[in-house]
């Protein structure tokens, strides 16, 4: 990023707050100025004088009248200051004062009189994380234009492992700076399809695959973090939403098709990593299927094949579709990338046990309409995802000088 942004840091009282110093370290040095702003419960896991030091400015904490003797109110000051908000941690009681738009601190108040773009990441014990109300407290932050870096999965302060850990600051300081659309890919709109699809057999049974959606979350978070407005249609998959990343949630191939379909007419690039099931029960059953009635007969019908289908809704997008192949990659990868219309498609072995389906990590080929196969080895799909965004966004880029693909 090649401007200097003012951040205000607000820390609440988690045990992650021993981050927050990092946190200050890694914006600074990406050039960008921070003041902090403490919650009273904050202090008792971060010294107010290890941030000033670090920020080189004094550290807000309940005093709602600035030290000046001059009577300004130093909440409406410090919301004046910055360009971003960012809340690191931000515990569950601090995510349910922002939701309901209390003002009783300092810095629930100034985040009131702040108008600019507000990152917030989550660090709690997974049990709270997954509460009902907590919830419906990230999803209207979320209704209000908030980003969200985090909570992942890891170790907690509990000893245990679960969803809830806070993100890392490199993370958060990657989400700052999306948050106000400095990435290179500001003013583009990416949609990113992830998952698998089900398909009811009766009520309690379907066919499905056993795609985790990982591959296709870490695309939609590489998109946001390069600054895309990004879209994520999700399969049914148990996965926090990617920070500054608009979610959309369906169950079935046809629910998948429509709610592509409705947003690729404005997407710049859309990757269609989602596995999804190419046939449907012909006549689900609308109550459970006993066993003891016999062996039930199901025929099957053909779901839509959405990748094929978006040059007729999407005819300037660039595409890429993803291959889950068990035998004769290149052949097969060859032939769907014609068949499809893709610009590109993402082969992968899913007949490997380490990588590809339910695996953090994933070994792909690229095909190209234009250029030859590109081949990245093993490695984690957060930075699969990255590589996998260098090629596509350069082609997006080369766009940019064509006057009838210039940015929506």
């Amino acid at each position: 990023m090649n401007r200097s942004l003012r951040v205000l840091l607000g820390v609440s009282g988690g045990i992650a707050a021993y981050k927050s110093a990092e946190l200050v370290r890694r914006l600074r040095s990406r050039g960008h100025a921070v003041r902090c702003a403490l919650t009273r419960s904050a202090t008792s896991f971060v010294t107010p004088l290890t941030l000033e030091v670090l920020t080189g400015h004094p550290v807000y904490q309940e005093e709602y009248l600035s030290a000046t003797g001059t009577g300004e109110e130093a909440h409406i000051t410090a919301a004046a200051w910055a360009e971003v908000l960012c809340v690191a941690p931000a515990t569950t009681n601090l995510i349910a004062r922002l939701a309901l738009g209390l003002g009783d601190d300092f810095l629930t108040t100034t985040a009131l009189a702040f108008s600019g773009p507000v990152v917030v990441a989550p660090a709690m014990h997974s049990s709270m994380w997954e509460r009902e109300t907590t919830r419906r407290h990230v999803e209207a932050l979320r209704r209000r234009g908030v980003w969200l870096a985090g909570p992942v999965e890891g170790p907690l302060a509990s000893g245990e492992v679960g969803m809830g850990r806070m993100a890392e600051p490199e993370a958060i300081a990657q989400a700052v700076e999306a948050a106000v659309g400095a990435g290179p890919l500001s003013g583009w709109t990416v949609l990113v399809s992830a998952g698998p699809t089900h398909e009811a057999i009766d009520p309690v049974r379907f066919i499905g695959n056993r795609s985790s959606g990982r591959m296709g979350f870490a695309l939609a978070a590489e998109a946001a973090r390069r600054g895309a407005r990004v879209v994520l249609v999700a399969g049914p998959v148990s996965l926090a939403t990617p920070s500054g990343v608009t979610r959309v949630d369906v169950v079935t191939a046809r629910e998948m098709e429509r709610a592509v379909r409705e947003h690729a007419p404005g997407a710049d690039l859309i990757v269609m990593a989602a596995a999804v099931a190419d046939f449907r029960p012909s006549r689900p059953a609308g109550s459970k299927i006993k066993k003891e009635r016999g062996l039930p007969v199901i025929e099957l019908e053909e779901n839509a094949d959405i990748l094929a289908g978006l040059r007729e809704v999407a005819p300037r997008a660039i595409v890429a579709g993803f291959a889950a192949e068990t035998d004769d990659l290149e052949r097969n990868a060859r032939a769907k990338l014609e068949r499809k219309r893709a610009d590109f498609l993402v082969a992968n072995d899913v007949s490997r046990s380490d990588i590809a389906f339910e695996r953090d990590e994933n070994e792909v080929t690229v095909f190209r309409r234009e250029g030859p196969p590109v081949f990245f080895s093993r490695r984690p799909k957060s930075e699969l995802s990255a590589s996998l965004f260098d090629l596509f966004a350069a082609t997006l880029l080369d766009r940019e000088t064509e006057p009838a693909a210039s940015p929506r």
